[in-house]
């Protein structure tokens, strides 16, 4: 696992209504330091959201809570111990996980089968929108060595 990376199983509570999953809580260590606001995306089948970092602190916290998404983190921090490193997941519907993600480490994902999905990010930091704290590659460059179509394991 990439330095700075965790991965939280969320808690599906289930009943004949449907279900209820709670993604942020103040006592999870997972969102230190606490985020500073939310946003969700929905993305069509087939779109690709990548790559991305961040150069002023930011962590992010990504909960896909419909549809299913690939999730992929590229650490090339000259600093961190796991430099090089690439993990990728696949959270939704079916596994329903919450990532913490280095913002300084590439990042970015995918929608995976036939149906939109959903993307709630809680990052630390404000969005900015005079001077927005991003850096991007696209998502099929050569600078990481990911590839968006392989499944993880």
């Amino acid at each position: 696992m990439i330095d700075g990376v965790e991965v939280r199983d969320l808690q599906v509570n289930a009943d004949e209504r449907g279900h209820l999953v709670e993604m942020f809580r103040e006592d999870w260590d997972d969102y230190d330091p606490e985020p500073a606001m939310s946003y969700y995306s929905l993305s069509y089948p087939g779109v690709t959201r990548a790559w991305h970092r961040h150069t002023r602190g930011q962590i992010d916290h990504f909960v896909c809570p419909s549809g299913r998404i690939k999730v992929g983190i590229y650490d090339d921090r000259e600093d961190s111990p796991t430099q090089g490193e690439v993990n990728s997941f696949v959270i939704g519907e079916h596994n329903q996980q919450a990532i913490r993600i280095p913002g300084a480490c590439w990042h970015g994902f995918a929608v995976v089968g036939n149906e939109q999905a959903i993307l709630i990010n809680f990052p630390t930091n404000l969005y900015d929108y005079e001077d927005p704290d991003e850096e991007r590659l696209p998502p099929d460059t050569d600078e990481i060595p990911m590839n968006w179509d392989e499944m993880p394991n």
